[in-house]
């Protein structure tokens, strides 16, 4: 079933603040499940959180949302832009597991990118872990090419 009604609202300071520790567990969770040790990740958590969320609440110029998809909260999308402000970033999203496989995924990255280019970003960028090849697979299909390869070897 494709979802036809998607929207992006923006998180309010108090769900921000509820998503906030769901979602950098997640990243430390990820960046753990991709090679990083216990306390590289939990390091990264707390970069991110200080760059971005120095006293709980998004810095300006960041875009923290709420996909959804036929008035139901599918999932979340955070975007912003770099130094540069003409290159903007995908920084996480997420569709929840009950949204997944409805082409939700694919349409708040069309509209992530309306938004930036609304903002004036000429490109976007994101990461992806290796062991998200569904999430590769979309972004492929959506034009994102390869910038940069991470590998690593295990010893």
């Amino acid at each position: 079933m494709v979802t036809n009604d998607l929207s992006l609202v923006p998180k309010s300071i108090e769900e921000t603040a509820t998503w906030l520790p769901i979602a950098m567990s997640a990243y430390e969770q990820a960046r753990i499940a991709a090679g990083d040790s216990a306390e590289g990740a939990a390091a990264a958590r707390q970069a991110s959180e200080q760059q971005f969320f120095p006293d709980g609440s998004l810095i300006d110029g960041q875009l923290l949302f709420t996909v959804v998809a036929d008035g139901e909260d599918a999932g979340w999308l955070w975007i912003g832009p770099s130094s540069d402000a003409s290159n903007w970033w995908v920084w996480d999203i997420r569709v929840h597991d009950a949204f997944r496989r409805r082409g939700i995924g694919r349409a708040a990255m069309q509209l992530a990118e309306d938004v930036a280019r609304s903002q004036g970003a000429t490109s976007i960028r994101l990461n992806v872990f290796a062991d998200n090849e569904g999430a590769i697979r979309l972004y492929d299909e959506l034009g994102y090419e390869t910038t940069a390869i991470s590998k690593q070897k295990r010893l």
